[in-house]
Order: C-alpha cells, then structure tokens, then sequence
C-alpha cells in the first residue's frame, strides 16, 4: 500500500489514495499511525474518487474514531491533488467532499511558499447540534443562541467553556495563564470525556495577545495534544469573535505554526495556512495491524 506522509502546521498525517472500500481503516490507522512501530501521524487521510467533487476525503484520528472535519488534513489532501495534477489548483477553487459534506479551498502563492484556504462551513451553537448537554435557562429552555463563558469544575480546577461545532465539537477556554503553562495533559483527557459531551469534544486554552494574534493549544480529540488543529483554530477565531475579542480575520499561533481564520460573523469560517508533503513509502501488508 503506498502511502504519503504530510503535515499542516506540524499536524501530521498518513495519506492513502485508494478506493478500496472493504478495507478496515480503523484498525489499520492505529498501526499506520503508531509512532514507534508504524509511520507516525496524529492520523490517516484517505483520499478516493467523488461524483460530487474533485475528489472525497476521510480523516481517522489514531484510536481508530472518524473525524467529522479537519481543516488540516483538508490543506494536506488539497497540496497532494495538486502534486499529484488531479486539479489545477492554483488560484482556481477545487471541491473536497467529506463526511460533513463539500468544502471549497484555493491553493495560492505567498512568497516562495504556498498556502491553501479552505472553508470550514458555518459554526453551529445550537447545543444538540455540537453536540453538549447544558443546563436549561431560567425560562426551562436551551437557547439556540451562542453558549459563552460556562462554568465546569474539572479535576477542582474552574473552567469556562464556549462551546461551537465546526461540524466537530469544540470546548474553548481562555486562560489567564501562560497557555504553555495550563495542565493540558492532565485536563485535556477530562474535559474531552467530560459527561456534558456525548460524542467527546475537542478542547481549546488560549491567550489572547491582541486583536490580530492569539496563542492556543489543542487537545484534539482521539488523538491528544497536537502541534494544530485546523477546525480547533476555527471555533477559537469564532468565539474570540463573539466575545469582542478579535476582528473578522486572525492569526493563531499554535506550537506548530500559524493559521489564520477569518469569519465574517455570519457565513462560512475561512481557514488558511500550510500544507507539506514529508514523504512517501510503501506499506507492507505483511505487517501485523494491532
């Protein structure tokens, strides 16, 4: 099985083009993507044919669940159509269909280097939609509205969450502290399990530097902390916006790189930043999957 490693902002993914459509890729993630015994990846992107688009992509995070989104294995899937000229990207719009449904991107110049845009599709802030279980309002109802600034007690630690969807779940929490300094490996894990989400979520802690640069980093979830999170960068730029914090357009500087999300308060989230192919090789099929 041939393969191509790549990475977008340091969060790193095995590819696959095939359409092999019997094959167990659950199980085959958690072998590819080990990083001692396999290739390493915080997951696996399989890239096969669409009638509807350029071409289909799936996202499998390293336990073996399916990612709804991921805005940089989109970037990622994006560069290698371009490599490999199934689609004149530069400048011109190619479609991507996922298991959320089609998104649009542009592969564009920046210097000697490229760049891709994609669109993420509109945040959801309806709770059943994220999905999460809050607690109804005074008048006994669950608004539809935006839920900012929600206090959880985690491990006795006091957080307050803002949840969104990107058609993922996400939990953002602005911090006080150094974001280099907050216990996310051991917070991560219990917000991410928390009982309040059905489906798990995906966890944010941020610093806001200004109104153009903010410093987050990712639990991601099935996977852990990760270098990026493309969708992650999306549903903190939204809620950032919402609280007043920033513009329209933003960077994140995460540990891996910058990204940069614009969203124009209404419609579809932007999501711009790098994508990189690493390598490529063959799998062996002979190797034992775990």
């Amino acid at each position: 099985m041939h393969f191509t490693k790549m990475q977008g902002a340091g969060n790193d993914f095995v590819l696959v083009e095939t359409n092999d459509v019997n094959q167990d890729w659950s199980r085959m993630v958690r072998a590819m993507c080990d990083r001692h015994f396999g290739i390493g990846g915080d997951g696996l992107l399989v890239v096969s044919s669409s009638d509807r688009a350029d071409l289909y992509m799936r996202e499998f995070n390293v336990d073996g669940s399916e990612a709804e989104a991921c805005g940089n294995g989109l970037r990622c899937v994006v560069k290698y159509a371009a490599y490999k000229g199934f689609v004149n990207a530069s400048n011109h719009q190619v479609l991507i269909e996922t298991v959320s449904g089609i998104r649009k991107a542009k592969l564009y110049k920046v210097g000697e280097e490229s760049e891709i845009q994609v669109s993420m599709g509109k945040p959801e802030f309806n709770a059943k939609d994220i999905p999460v279980l809050v607690a109804p309002n005074q008048e006994g109802t669950v608004d539809i509205k935006p839920t900012l600034d929600y206090p959880v007690t985690i491990d006795s630690e006091p957080l307050l969450l803002n949840f969104v969807s990107m058609g993922n779940p996400h939990a953002v929490c602005f911090c006080k502290q150094p974001v280099s300094e907050f216990p996310l490996s051991q917070l991560g894990p219990a917000v991410e399990h928390h009982k309040i989400f059905p489906n798990r979520t995906n966890f944010e802690v941020v610093n806001v530097i200004n109104r153009q640069l903010i410093e987050v980093r990712v639990w991601e979830r099935g996977v852990g902390e990760t270098l990026a999170c493309g969708s992650g960068a999306c549903a903190v730029a939204v809620v950032a916006q919402l609280h007043g914090y920033v513009g329209n357009k933003v960077d994140l500087k995460l540990p891996g790189g910058i990204l940069s999300v614009e969203w124009d308060g209404a419609g579809e989230v932007l999501l711009s930043g790098p994508a990189k192919i690493v390598f490529s090789g063959e799998w062996l099929s002979e190797v034992q999957v775990k």
